[in-house]
């Protein structure tokens, strides 16, 4: 004859203080993830521009460094240095935001020593920099003895193993005084022309403004001529829960991170950046150095 089955007892149900308790944790958790290991659990992406063609040339291998709201120099900036030291990229980008309004240009000199002296640089201003009456002509000569140029509305040249890049940085779209007769005249022909201007949404100002005054003569700027724009600005959102960005600052428009490609319109990357600014929290937006190969 079988045993008989052995009584069944209801499961146990959570109580509410059980739950609140639960729940309390893992937001706990969510918090300080948030606060001390995404901000410094730092990701490397690397993305292809332009086509490969046989015989394949060595891509144009561009860095570009964001948001770094340098408060200090840790564990995340001695990873970047690591990580471009390792890419050995053709130059490196800076697309503004470096310092904050505790920063000082002490701190830029501190990180700058981290990278490559001979690896061409080029560096834009962000809104923080000006906010801050960050003392740019000090910011400046910083950059200058780590081997970088920082572009205010102006155009520079660079070679790279016979191909020539025309390099066009933008002052702030959100605080300072972009001037885009000034920047984009007298663009030469080059393989690729790429355009640095630290808020996303510069994108969509400059496509409704092509044609320009300068010198009592029209200047047609086409668009199409950019291989690629840059931008930062966002932190990816800095919080971004599941794709969506609660918070955006102002001069974000409709762009958050990553791949803007729209047919007709400047190809756009946005980086999520390095530092945090308003609040020291990353969460589901770590931050970004962002490797590009140039095949031109």
């Amino acid at each position: 004859m079988p045993a008989p089955d052995p009584p069944s007892h209801p499961a146990p149900r959570l109580s509410r203080r059980r739950f609140v308790a639960a729940l309390a944790a893992a937001a706990g958790g969510i918090a300080l993830r948030g606060v001390a290991v995404e901000p410094r659990a730092l990701r490397v992406t690397r993305h292809a521009v332009g086509r490969r063609r046989a015989p394949d040339p060595r891509p144009v291998i561009l860095a570009q460094i964001t948001d770094l709201h340098l408060l200090g120099v840790g564990a995340v900036h001695r990873r970047i240095g690591d990580a471009l030291a390792a890419a050995r990229p053709d130059l490196v980008v800076i697309t503004g935001d470096s310092l904050d309004y505790r920063g000082s240009p002490r701190l830029l000199a501190e990180f700058m020593a981290l990278l490559d002296p001979a690896t061409p640089k080029f560096a834009i201003l962000g809104n923080w920099e000006h906010w801050h009456d960050v003392d740019v002509d000090a910011m400046d000569a910083v950059y200058r003895r780590a081997g970088c140029r920082l572009l205010v509305n102006e155009t520079a040249v660079h070679e790279v193993r016979g191909r020539s890049l025309a390099i066009t940085g933008l002052d702030d779209m959100v605080a300072g005084r972009p001037d885009p007769r000034r920047a984009f005249a007298d663009v030469p022909a080059v393989d690729a022309h790429l355009l640095l201007a630290h808020c996303p949404e510069h994108r969509d100002v400059l496509a409704r403004h092509v044609v320009f005054d300068v010198m009592d003569r029209r200047l047609e700027f086409d668009l199409s001529r950019i291989t690629l724009m840059l931008s930062g600005h966002t932190h990816g959102g800095q919080v971004n829960l599941f794709g969506w960005a609660p918070v955006l600052p102002r001069g974000s428009g409709r762009y958050v991170r990553g791949w803007f490609r729209e047919p007709g319109a400047i190809p756009l990357y946005v980086s999520r950046g390095i530092g945090t600014s308003s609040y020291p929290v990353r969460l589901g937006s770590p931050p970004e150095l962002a490797l590009f190969d140039l095949y031109l």
